[in-house]
């Protein structure tokens, strides 16, 4: 409001100055023409007729600073306004964890006040098995194994890519240092503040990025393949990969307790969001690109954690990769999809060559259930990775828990 009033004076400043001016400059020429006739003119018009463009043209100068202060002035204002809206959101989710961590000191006898206001400000639903906390009459008391203690971090808006929202917060790792975290809720979260639904875990190839900044259009893709009912809608995670490898799928795969999404951010997410229980009936993972080899190592190298697993259009160490699953500490058969465009003739061979190198193997990896996808084509290389990543949130969708 401030700046429109300031436009009026400044307008007519700027009007005022240019005639002044103008008209100086007429009597100026006036009184040069009479002095070539050595004629003798009055000047005080001439001058008064200046100093009051001068006087106009500081008033154009000071008007015009201050409504450059008024624009940068709102524009913080509203930087400030949003900044307080998210910080407003996520303090009921903080404060809603809370109560939930009292009623469990206290004995249990407020086992679903914990749910309060969730991220985003949306109610939460009631914790998932919270009817189990409370023992039955007579009972005998039993020690419970321990947990991650879950935190409920502050997630901040940071866009509405493919029609949901992408939040990002930093998260503490395990050796304690906080690492970016982003997370895209689907348009449906909004939507049923009662649903949970499941996650997948989007791996990263570049150290200290997240895997979204690498593919940025892949909340498109899951966007679109919920849109056309080819999947149900689930929560997508891209923690920071590690920094102390150039290259974090080889150490996923050398390493699979080094997964990016550890038991603390597994707890921290679902103490964030409303979320299946993190375990193989619900999460599953990711990659793209030069991510694919992260998720198909994640997926072989721990089935206890991803219930599916799929690879786009990458590249694959067969030889590790085999390796990675039949080491693998468990009885789980992974599920994996290595999907390819129809014209990706290296990227098709690559995973023919891993699918039948599983199946020669040992342990889990012999047990490894791969499906191949070879059959995405368009007419350019950006609408191949739509189609595929499409492809993908699909198998995710078929192969993971509902919405409940």
């Amino acid at each position: 409001m401030v700046r429109s009033l300031l436009v009026v004076p400044l307008l007519a400043a700027a009007g005022g100055g240019v005639w002044l001016a103008r008209g100086a400059l007429v009597r100026w020429r006036d009184l040069r023409a009479a002095e070539t006739y050595e004629l003798s003119g009055d000047r005080r018009p001439m001058l008064v007729r200046a100093a009051g463009a001068m006087i106009c043209g500081v008033c154009v100068t000071v008007l015009t600073l201050l409504t450059a202060l008024g624009a940068f002035g709102d524009l913080r204002g509203e930087a400030a306004g949003r900044a307080g809206s998210a910080a407003d959101r996520f303090d009921g989710s903080e404060s809603g964890a809370g109560s939930g961590a009292g009623a469990e000191a206290g004995g249990g006898s407020g086992a679903g006040a914990g749910a309060g206001v969730e991220a985003g400000g949306r109610p939460a639903a009631p914790p998932v098995g919270a009817a189990d906390a409370v023992a039955a009459p007579g009972a005998p008391a039993s020690t419970p194994a321990p947990a991650p203690m879950p935190v409920v971090s502050r997630f901040d808006s940071v866009g509405r890519p493919g029609g949901g929202e992408l939040l990002q917060s930093a998260v503490p790792g395990p050796d304690g240092h906080p690492r970016n975290v982003r997370v895209w809720l689907p348009a449906e979260y909004a939507k049923d503040p009662n649903a949970r639904f499941p996650v997948v875990v989007m791996h990263a190839a570049t150290p200290r990025k997240t895997a979204d900044t690498e593919v940025p259009d892949v909340f498109e893709g899951l966007a679109s393949a919920v849109q056309t009912s080819k999947s149900k809608p689930f929560i997508l995670v891209a923690p920071e990969a590690p920094n102390g490898t150039a290259h974090p799928c080889e150490l996923v795969a050398a390493a699979p307790m080094a997964v990016a999404d550890d038991a603390a951010l597994r707890t921290t997410i679902a103490a964030t969001f409303r979320t299946l229980p993190p375990g193989p009936a619900a999460w599953g993972t990711l990659g793209v690109g030069d991510g694919a080899p992260c998720a198909a190592a994640a997926g072989l190298a721990r089935p206890d954690l991803y219930g599916a697993a799929a690879a786009v259009s990458g590249k694959y160490d067969t030889a590790a990769l085999v390796r990675t699953g039949a080491e693998a500490p468990t009885s789980a058969s992974p599920k994996l999809l290595l999907a390819a465009g129809k014209a990706d003739t290296a990227g098709l061979d690559a995973a023919r060559k891993l699918q039948s190198a599983l199946r020669g193997g040992t342990g889990a990896a012999a047990r490894a259930e791969v499906r191949i996808s070879d059959n995405a084509t368009d007419y350019s290389a950006d609408r191949i990775r739509l189609r595929l990543v499409r492809q993908a949130a699909q198998y995710l969708g078929e192969t993971l828990g509902r919405t409940s």
